[in-house]
Parts: C-alpha cells; structure tokens; sequence
C-alpha cells in the first residue's frame, strides 16, 4: 500500500491528507501510519503551504523506489494482465 501512495504522489502530488485518502481508499490512522513512515525513509516529505495547508509530495529518492518496485511489477506480472495506475 505504501506504493500506492507513492504513485499518487508521483503521479497528482503534491497532496493535502483527505485527497491522498480518497485516492488509496484508507483511514487517517492508516494513512499517518504510511505516511510517517515514507518521511522517515526520505521518500515522501511534508510541506506546508498557502494558509498553513499541509501538503505531502514524493522525494527524488520517493521516486527512484517507486520506479524500482514498477521494475519488480513488469517482471512479476505478465504483460497481458493491466495494472491500476493512478
């Protein structure tokens, strides 16, 4: 799941915590979980932005990790069967 939330980031971040809920369809608990935890390996960071917003987007590293596991993906996955990428 947290790659999910890498490819959201990835792919629409920078995020606020409600939309990368609806994305990854999970809790606030859950996604806190996920989230610190992605900060704490340098792959996804907070910004606070306009009116103190806080927003989450995906680190360089972030990024290079998730090309990595989309690698693993295609080789794991026949080529016939579809991914789900948001």
């Amino acid at each position: 799941m947290n790659v999910d939330l890498l490819r959201v980031l990835a792919n629409k971040g920078p995020l606020k915590t409600t939309h990368i809920m609806q994305k990854i369809n999970v809790n606030s608990k859950i996604l806190k979980e996920y989230v610190e935890f992605l900060i704490k390996q340098g792959l996804v960071e907070e910004r606070i932005v306009k009116e103190g917003r806080i927003v989450y987007q995906i680190t360089p590293r972030g990024k290079l990790v998730l090309k990595g596991f989309e690698e693993i993906e295609k080789r794991l996955i026949p080529s016939d069967v579809g991914l789900i990428h948001v």
